[in-house]
């Protein structure tokens, strides 16, 4: 293996590192839902290259409002799934879609893009 063999494929290991690092391991934005007028919980989420923030908190038994603002048009954001609670959405570009849900039991559950690439997750307290 020659000189610029082992710095191609050390570059490629750095980025393949800075990939998991940022999908598996990095810092998560957490918000708890806004509760309104009859208790409703609200949360704003804008979608680009990803969902800020990515982590909702919410109370359980109380409804919830989801509000996903999606401020571009990569083809990844254009689905949103939400697998435990039987949502499949698609969400059109540079428009706020609500999601709205009643959740039961405490837990966590991911929201995704339809390619599962973009993650968050709603938590159930």
């Amino acid at each position: 293996m020659d000189t610029v063999e082992l710095f191609v494929t050390a570059a490629g290991a750095l980025l393949i590192g800075l990939v998991l690092w940022y999908f598996f391991f990095s810092e998560r934005e957490v918000v708890s839902a806004v509760s309104s007028l009859g208790g409703l919980q609200q949360a704003d989420i804008t979608v680009k290259g990803g969902y800020s923030p990515d982590v909702i908190e919410v109370e359980r038994g109380r409804p919830v409002q989801l509000h996903f603002h999606r401020t571009e048009d990569a083809s990844c954001s254009e689905e949103l799934l939400l697998p435990d609670f039987h949502i499949r959405r698609e969400l059109p570009a540079f428009q706020t879609t609500t999601i709205e849900l009643l959740p039961q039991q405490p837990g966590t559950f991911e929201f995704t893009c339809g390619m599962h690439m973009l993650r968050g997750k709603l938590v159930v307290k």
